[in-house]
């Protein structure tokens, strides 16, 4: 019953959310330009947290990568992102992309709301891929060495050995 218990109390706390977006939606609900406080920002944090995860362990992996160019590349997007308050981020998303972009310079709000999902997201990967690397440089060497004398590949060593390892040991830092 315990077990039983705790399931139904973590869906409690989780399916509300999910569950409130989809009657907004659903039926000719609310229309989303029309959203306000609460469930704008819920809507943003969720495609933030669903999408930045897989960009900053995409990110952590090309930074911890041994291709030179990769390696740079990452490194320069993480710093310079983690660099710049998310604010600077959002004007620059508001005000200075209708400039590169003029197919949008008819502003309505979702497509704002579009934006801000893409700010939101670019910045938190870079957080995220922080984390993600710290969880990496966790991993002892001798699991790799193993794996290498097992004969797996590169892929099979980071996705069995190596990113198990690494993301357990990062979700305190992901959650907060």
């Amino acid at each position: 019953y315990l077990a039983l218990a705790r399931q139904l109390v973590v869906a409690g706390w989780l399916l509300p959310f999910p569950l409130a977006i989809f009657l907004l939606l659903a039926f000719g609900g609310v229309d989303p330009s029309l959203w306000g406080g609460f469930h704008l920002n819920i809507l943003l944090a969720l495609v933030a947290i669903v999408a930045s995860f897989p960009l900053g362990v995409l990110l952590a992996l090309g930074r911890t990568s041994s291709f030179p160019v990769l390696r740079v590349a990452s490194t320069a997007y993480i710093e310079l992102i983690r660099g710049v308050p998310l604010i600077t981020i959002l004007l620059m998303a508001w005000l200075v992309l209708p400039d590169f972009l003029p197919s949008f310079a008819g502003l309505d709000d979702m497509e704002l709301v579009y934006r801000v999902m893409v700010a939101f997201t670019l910045f938190t990967a870079a957080y995220v891929a922080e984390a993600v690397r710290g969880g990496l440089q966790a991993v002892p060497r001798g699991q790799v060495e193993a794996a290498q004398a097992l004969g797996l590949g590169t892929v099979a060593i980071l996705g069995f050995i190596v990113l198990p390892q690494a993301l357990r040991a990062v979700i305190p830092a992901l959650v907060g």
